[in-house]
């Protein structure tokens, strides 16, 4: 059962309670091109994103904030590290999300000035804590990154904007190692109703980062836990938005899109079924409809084992079958199996 966290809108997208879990990403061309990153965020904006990060270095940069935050119709979160004018001038500009850990941007006053700035628009913060900028004095307090040392930094963050009364927060807790990350954000859903974001940070390119996302953020999302994700890949950041779909998919927490299966193919199997299967998941990429799509190798797994689905294949010497929940429609040669198999998906 999902743990409901209170509730924070962030522009249009509203997280927590029993809001569906947004789908994030973060730009990755150089703040300076900003005609660069405007092309991007449209990518991503298309390819599904709902909620957008983008890094800004310095106050002169919320104008690149500004440009892309005016090119797409989904919140931009702005990434801030040191400078507190940097968070300013983003307030000025109109994101919709600020990511800021209060404790590293220097004195009282400091982070008061961001936290009058986020009240007066209605503009949430983000403490996003990550185990390799972890404080000195918690890595010396717990022997290293621990559970522990990552859920405390989050709080002291939290209590720096308690402190001014802004209660406006979502959290972070990020690490490489899945189990680490797992294990913080357990312990800090424990402590906190405010909304979390989900992620396992540098997880590496996109074969090893899939697996590690899928094992952290899918098994946080199974136990209830996390309002938001990220897929954070060494790619292209629409890798990440279509890698937390399937996420989401396989959690059984998103409808929208396909759910599709393949057999492993083995010694029954008399036509090319693997770049059958890449072409069918790569044309299906976008499409959202709500559907169970099979391709399989022989007869023994298709009509048979693969009933349940909505439309699907199974191969034969050179040919193959299409049917629909287990029963068959007709057959096609090899080259045809594909178009004929989109052609039904388009009909449901």
């Amino acid at each position: 059962m999902r743990q409901l966290k209170r509730e924070v809108k962030i522009g249009n997208v509203t997280i927590g309670g029993n809001n569906p879990i947004a789908v994030q990403t973060m730009l990755n061309v150089p703040v300076e091109d900003i005609e660069g990153n405007v092309a991007q965020a449209k990518r991503c904006e298309a390819a599904g994103c709902q909620i957008l990060r983008v890094t800004c270095p310095s106050a002169a940069d919320a104008k690149c904030i500004e440009a892309v935050k005016n090119a797409v119709n989904i919140p931009i979160v702005a990434d801030i590290h040191f400078d507190y004018k940097a968070a300013l001038a983003c307030a000025d500009v109109g994101v919709d999300k600020i990511r800021i850990n209060p404790g590293n941007i220097g004195d009282d006053d400091r982070v008061k000035a961001v936290v009058q700035a986020c009240q007066q628009k209605n503009i949430p913060i983000r403490i996003g804590v990550n185990g390799g900028s972890l404080e000195k004095e918690l890595r010396a307090k717990y022997g290293g990154v621990t559970a522990e040392a990552l859920v405390e930094s989050a709080m002291g963050h939290v209590a720096l904007l308690n402190k001014f009364d802004f209660d406006d927060i979502c959290i972070s807790v990020k690490c490489s190692d899945v189990p680490l990350t797992m294990a913080a954000y357990r312990l800090l859903s424990e402590q906190t109703d405010y909304p979390l974001h989900l992620g396992v940070t540098e997880a590496g390119t996109p074969s090893m980062g899939m697996v590690k996302s899928a094992m952290g953020i899918g098994g946080l999302l199974c136990l209830g836990i996390g309002d938001t994700i990220r897929v954070t890949l060494t790619a292209d950041p629409v890798e990440e938005i279509y890698a937390a779909k399937k996420i989401l998919k396989a959690a059984g927490l998103r409808k929208e899109g396909v759910n599709l299966i393949a057999c492993p193919t083995c010694g029954r199997t008399r036509i090319d079924l693997i770049p059958i299967a890449e072409e069918v998941e790569r044309r299906l990429m976008d499409c959202d409809k709500n559907i169970t799509v099979a391709v399989m190798g022989c007869a023994v797994n298709g009509p048979g084992e693969a009933s349940a689905a909505d439309i699907g294949i199974a191969g034969g010497k050179g040919e193959g079958l299409l049917f629909r929940k287990g029963e068959i429609l007709y057959k096609v040669p090899q080259e045809q199996l594909v178009d004929a198999l989109m052609k039904e998906i388009e009909a449901l």
